[in-house]
């Protein structure tokens, strides 16, 4: 306990005990115009009350189904927190919810954070949610709440954690995946390197290095840690207007497990007839320097690397044969790297559902 001007024993107050209410305050006041800068259609009030308010049939919806994702950016928080380079990892944070909710064939329109720490520090956590806000402004999504928790004892010094929850909407019917079929063409959109997955492996990497996150990067221009902090990329518009075209049969957002795992969850369920398989040319794009430095530095065999990372592609949309032409020209148009990746096929006697053929370049 502090002492009183007359040396008696005065209060222990909140303060002391480590929680400063007046710094939430002062972030709160500082991130407003942020959040008020991803403002949409169906935003209702802004931030500060109980809960987040919002209007679906403001945001257009006439009969929505909701859909929701929640996810974090896992240890690449560590990378971030070592190199004070904050201002990306906000983006990670939306970029892991909404690309996860436009595979369902949803709309992102709202999100909400969670920032814990042990010790709030305004500028930090400010330039961390000014992030999260571009994130969102990105995708469409409106900031509309979050908490911010002051936590002492529970993390250590400059540590903190992050934790996205994203909402969205489609109108009854328009969920994905639906119809995906033989001979549907694969289309891969180009990653900007890492994204969000794999990070534990990465910093073991690095650990086996031996070179500090402020060496040179050795695939790149910058430093190492700047360039593993590239954040990762938000797809929501330009799969929007595919689905929007009509003929995009189902996307898979290129997350954990890599591309050995995630393109299978768009197939239906197999039938007495047997089941169906992704066919994906290896050849069909570059494998960006930092797979390669990783899988040289690690000695790592190309079926784990595959299973590990996106390798270069962070969405696929498997989309009907005679549109997949049209649909490849809308995404080239709305900024995408396109691969024609391969197409969906029968699965194999033993049940593989990806068919992998050639090998990365």
């Amino acid at each position: 306990m502090g002492r009183g001007k007359d040396g008696g024993q005065t209060g222990l107050t909140y303060a002391a005990a480590g929680v400063d209410i007046d710094a939430g305050n002062r972030l709160v006041d500082r991130i407003k115009p942020a959040a008020r800068a991803t403002d949409r259609a169906g935003t209702m009030g802004g931030l500060g009350g109980f809960g987040a308010l919002f209007d679906l049939k403001a945001a257009g919806y006439s009969d929505p189904v909701l859909v929701a994702a929640t996810d974090g950016v896992g240890t690449k928080l560590r990378i971030a927190i070592d190199t004070g380079i904050l201002d990306t990892i906000g983006i990670d944070l939306v970029a892991m919810c909404v690309n996860d909710l436009v595979c369902q064939g949803a709309e992102p329109l709202f999100f909400l954070d969670y920032f814990a720490t042990g010790k709030l520090e305004v500028d930090q956590a400010a330039r961390i949610i000014e992030g999260i806000a571009l994130g969102c402004a990105a995708s469409g999504a409106a900031l509309i709440g979050g908490e911010t928790a002051e936590m002492p004892g529970m993390y250590a010094h400059g540590d903190f954690d992050l934790a996205g929850f994203a909402v969205g909407a489609m109108e009854r019917g328009g969920d994905l995946p639906r119809g995906v079929a033989l001979d549907d063409v694969l289309l891969g959109l180009t990653s900007n390197g890492i994204h969000s997955n794999g990070y534990s492996f990465v910093r073991k990497v690095v650990e086996l290095s031996g070179l500090s996150w402020d060496a040179p990067c050795p695939w790149g221009e910058g430093t190492l840690g700047a360039a593993l902090l590239a954040p990762t990329r938000l797809y929501v518009r330009p799969a929007l207007a595919a689905i929007r075209a009509g003929g995009v049969h189902g996307l898979a957002h290129i997350t954990g497990g890599g591309l050995t795992e995630n393109p299978p969850r768009i197939l239906p369920a197999a039938t007495a007839d047997g089941g169906l398989a992704c066919e994906i040319d290896l050849s069909a794009w570059a494998l960006p320097p930092v797979f390669r430095w990783l899988a040289a530095t690690a000695n790592m065999v190309e079926s784990e690397l595959l299973k590990t990372f996106n390798c270069g592609i962070g969405m696929v949309l498997a989309v009907e044969p005679n549109r997949a032409d049209e649909i490849e020209k809308l995404l080239a148009e709305a900024g995408e790297t396109v691969a024609r990746l391969g197409r969906i096929v029968p699965a194999t006697a033993e049940g593989t559902t990806v068919i992998y053929k050639g090998a990365l370049l």
